[in-house]
């Protein structure tokens, strides 16, 4: 398990806290390719990834991010082999048991969002038990999406309102009625390895994200590449359908 400190020798770019992004979403891609390259087993890269999870984490709370999202498991990818699957399960798990100490000392409170069918239910405990221990923490909130769909979670919104009687729904009342609808929008969706597509990620929520695509494999990111996203969103216009 990699060590990761929370300030490292990488500069914290000086950006004014009104042009930080309030939440970031990240879809972390790219693990396989990276272990295919080096001619090792698919899981390798998934291994590989998680420090730099926890080195996004470091420099999002460098930064001042109030809320960042990782895409960890999708509702999709149960089809994947399932020898895969297993790993990924049991290896969310490890992560989520063997990290919270550590992000609960930083002031992370972890939050999910996902569904609870077909999670493994030592999977959602052990959520469970990291969202009780940081409750009460402010430094940044951390989501983690873990069997998680961005379609499902507003049919999932849509149903709820329609089994508690509502029979006229808005945008609001959908927005009251996703996973975590403490979290606000997502400002800046960053997607690395270079491929461009939502992947059913967040869709509510980024609505009127900007996007930013790193050209790297997961694995091979550092906060250094989450601080150029960040000072990249600083520098733009956002008009939300407004005119400039």
């Amino acid at each position: 398990m990699k060590n990761i400190c929370l300030h490292s020798d990488i500069k914290v770019p000086e950006i004014n806290s009104y042009r930080l992004p309030s939440h970031v979403g990240i879809i972390m891609d790219g693990n396989g390719r990276w272990a295919k390259n080096k001619g090792f087993i698919r899981t390798e890269g998934h291994k590989a990834g998680e420090g730099v999870l926890i080195d996004f984490i470091a420099g999002a709370i460098e930064l001042g991010i109030k809320a960042i999202s990782f895409y960890a498991f999708s509702t999709e990818n149960w089809s994947r082999p399932k020898t895969e699957v297993n790993f990924l399960m049991r290896f969310s798990r490890k992560i989520i048991h063997q990290r919270r100490d550590i992000l609960n000392s930083w002031g992370v409170k972890i939050v999910w969002s996902g569904r609870k069918q077909k999670l493994w239910k030592s999977v959602y405990n052990e959520i469970q038990e990291a969202m009780e221990m940081t409750k009460n923490n402010q430094t940044i909130l951390v989501n983690f999406c873990i069997n998680y769909g961005g379609q499902l979670e507003i049919v999932d919104a849509v149903n709820n309102l329609i089994n508690n009687g509502k029979k006229t729904i808005t945008v609001k009342d959908i927005s009251k009625n996703l996973y975590n609808p403490q979290i606000r929008p997502v400002d800046l969706i960053i997607r690395t390895s270079g491929e461009k597509r939502f992947s059913n990620f967040l869709l509510w929520d980024s609505a009127y994200a900007e996007f930013d695509y790193i050209n790297k494999l997961w694995p091979d990111c550092t906060r250094q590449d989450l601080f150029s996203s960040i000072v990249s969103y600083s520098q733009r216009s956002r008009r939300f359908g407004r005119e400039k």
